[in-house]
């Protein structure tokens, strides 16, 4: 439940497919904007994106680049098959991407017949239109049958407006979910094979009071409500695939998105890992979508059952996950085994802990304290003028998570560094277990 009394919402998705170099890949860029170049604070997010989070308007959505995912060993027509039939699967709307400077080929013929089965919503954007004098090649692509073709230029960010206009008309409708305020909403996350689905029935058949099975608001998941010592909970989850077609066998990256829309719904996020396998990168891929979307996290270790231990291995394999995942070094870790239910109770303690740290709120005059006792013991940063930040004032402006206001006399003088300092200050001070922080430098007469 967000702050205005709304259910969490599920961001509509918008799917670029088309064949090969049409330039389906610089229309993400263009329309994902500064949101994908942001530079992460901590290191240890990767940034090769084909999903992210966008915004047009008062819209905000998901958009999939279909260009990115890979399909070795296949003809370069099964590809786009795949590469379509995923964009179908996933999408609310597809934007159908054509280059205007090759007019149109057989190829394109080929991915318009595979999405006009689809029933879903088309946009066709007729990319590389550079200026007005090129739109006399528009009209061919009207034969394709998928509405009138949009010019645009990917490279120099002409006619998205238009686009994106019309995209978002056929978005459907925010719907929020209609639990209790109190009940936390909990989602599983990690790459296949990682034991998802034996968690969340670890979970469930420890506890021995589902409530219901409700079906979710994304449509292909289940989320699935229990109360343990009457706190109410609703597990969402991600692991179960609604089609067993070749693309899904072929390409691990479609969970990504399952995985980012549990995210969106989700108070606390649980980041699986496998305690036999160990860490790797799309791990850490995985787990940097939590932490950009601000949500209260858990690190859980299965398989623990599995490992070769001595009294050395559970610190040994803290320290690994200190190292590769920097950007959460506030989140907790919890060793379990799904399989033998081992350690099964530890999670539950824990997943509350941090959505309570989640949703805390610091009194005003407490977090001011809190403040000046930090820049007495530790001086804020001058520029190479000598001007030196001066924080007038702190408040906190919103939870879920913890946001907290400086206002300042020049934002640029809050360094990165200094940034540090405080949220460690903050965390020292108040806890805030398994919930990032942010804080915001504004100057003091905005």
């Amino acid at each position: 439940m967000n702050e205005s009394g709304e259910g969490k919402l599920v961001k509509p998705v918008l799917a670029i497919v088309g064949r090969p170099n049409v330039g389906k890949s610089t229309l993400f860029n263009r329309v994902v904007g500064e949101r994908i170049s942001i530079v992460e604070d901590k290191p240890g997010v990767t940034r090769d994106r084909i999903y992210s989070s966008a915004e047009w308007l008062t819209h905000e959505f998901f958009i999939i680049d279909t260009g990115g995912i890979e399909i070795s060993d296949e003809p370069l027509l099964e590809q786009m098959r795949y590469q379509a039939e995923l964009a179908i699967d996933e999408a609310d709307v597809i934007c159908f991407v054509v280059n205007g400077r090759d007019g149109m080929t057989a190829a394109d013929e080929e991915v318009a017949q595979i999405l006009h089965r689809s029933k879903k919503p088309i946009v066709l954007a007729v990319n590389k239109i550079d200026d007005p004098s090129m739109f006399e090649r528009l009209y061919e692509f009207y034969s394709l049958g998928v509405g009138d073709p949009h010019p645009v230029s990917g490279t120099h960010g002409l006619g998205l407006g238009d686009l994106l206009d019309t995209a978002a008309a056929s978005f459907p409708q925010n719907q929020g979910d209609d639990y209790h305020p109190d009940t936390v909403r909990m989602s599983l996350i990690g790459r296949p094979n990682v034991g998802k689905s034996s968690m969340v029935n670890a979970i469930l058949g420890e506890e021995r009071v589902i409530v219901s099975d409700i079906a979710g608001t994304t449509r292909d998941a289940i989320d699935t409500s229990f109360t343990k010592d009457g706190k109410d909970y609703v597990v969402i989850d991600t692991a179960g695939m609604r089609k067993r077609g070749k693309v899904y066998e072929t390409t691990e990256k479609y969970s990504v998105l399952r995985a980012l829309k549990a995210i969106e719904r989700s108070d606390v996020v649980l980041v699986v890992l496998d305690g036999e396998e160990g860490i790797i990168e799309q791990d850490k891929k995985i787990a940097g979508y939590a932490h950009e979307a601000g949500r209260a996290i858990v690190i859980v270790v299965n398989k623990w059952d599995a490992v070769e231990k001595d009294d050395k291995t559970m610190q040994k394999f803290e320290e690994k996950i200190r190292h590769e995942f920097v950007f959460l070094d506030y989140a907790p870790i919890v060793y379990v085994s799904a399989l033998t239910k081992r350690r099964m109770q530890t999670l539950l303690p824990v997943v509350n802990e941090v959505s309570e740290s989640h949703n805390m709120r610091v009194q005003t005059h407490v977090l001011n304290d809190v403040i000046v006792d930090a820049v007495t013991m530790n001086p804020t940063p001058t520029d190479h003028g000598g001007e030196r930040l001066r924080i007038n004032y702190a408040t906190q402006v919103s939870v879920q998570p913890p946001t907290f206001v400086l206002f300042v006399n020049d934002p640029e003088l809050l360094h990165f560094s200094y940034r540090r300092y405080l949220e460690n200050r903050l965390r020292e001070a108040f806890g805030f277990i398994g919930t990032p922080i942010h804080i915001i430098a504004r100057k003091k007469n905005d």
